[in-house]
């Protein structure tokens, strides 16, 4: 079984990077942007390994390595900041974390550093039974749902749906590449047949579309397939 990495950092393409490169280098990778969303995730799924910054949204990072260490002790945590002070570095050590890397850090090096703190927990090459992945948790871009608990986290930040709204986006995340039509949408959500003229879905898809904008306004999740109906985009 392959070891699994939670990587907690709240810049994009730095997430996406490390991402890509642990997987590029056989490991199973998983997101998080926001220490409350990295604990929701450990508690979902326990990761070997954690990959930490400090400079998170919400939460700080020393709060959410104590808060790790607390739970999961057994879980390595490599911290990684722009932070270099001999004072920070010691200080963070002796609250539990496994290893340090300044940014910006070579990949390479992290990757080392990774092998090492998984070889000293004894966890390169063993069974992780206890930890298989959840179904009920879907993921798109940066955006978390949680099925069982009517949960949406967009970049770490809850975003509130009305019931409606939440299912229709759990019904678009489910299948990310698939056109969904009205008819489609409304038998699911509403479960009663479409006949066409109902504006409600439209209504809907913005209303959904303009919560997740204000999380996250650069970036555009549902398309409109002209014609057909919306898909995650």
């Amino acid at each position: 079984m392959r070891e699994y990495i939670l990587i907690v950092e709240d810049d994009n393409d730095i997430n996406q990077m490390l991402k890509e490169f642990f997987e590029q280098h056989g490991y199973e990778a998983a997101q998080a942007f926001s220490g409350t969303e990295a604990l929701l995730c450990m508690k979902e799924r326990m990761p070997d390994a954690v990959i930490l910054d400090l400079m998170l949204p919400g939460m700080a990072g020393e709060e959410v390595l104590c808060a790790m260490k607390e739970k999961y002790p057994q879980t390595g945590v490599i911290v990684s900041s722009a932070k270099d002070s001999v004072n920070v570095r010691v200080s963070l050590l002796r609250a539990g974390a496994d290893d340090y890397v300044v940014k910006p850090f070579d990949t390479e090096e992290l990757l080392a550093r990774l092998e090492a703190v998984l070889r000293r927990r004894g966890r390169n090459g063993a069974e992780a039974g206890e930890a298989q992945a959840s179904d009920r948790v879907l993921s798109y871009k940066d955006i978390r749902l949680w099925q069982d608990d009517f949960l949406v986290l967009v970049g770490g930040q809850e975003v509130p749906f009305t019931k409606r709204e939440y299912l229709i986006l759990e019904l678009l995340m489910g299948n990310p590449q698939k056109v969904f039509t009205k008819a489609n949408i409304y038998d699911s959500v509403w479960n009663e047949e479409f006949l066409g003229e109902d504006n409600a879905v439209n209504v809907h898809i913005s209303n959904i579309r303009q919560k997740l904008a204000k999380a996250h306004p650069e970036e555009a999740y549902i398309q409109t397939v002209w014609g057909i109906g919306f898909k995650m985009k």
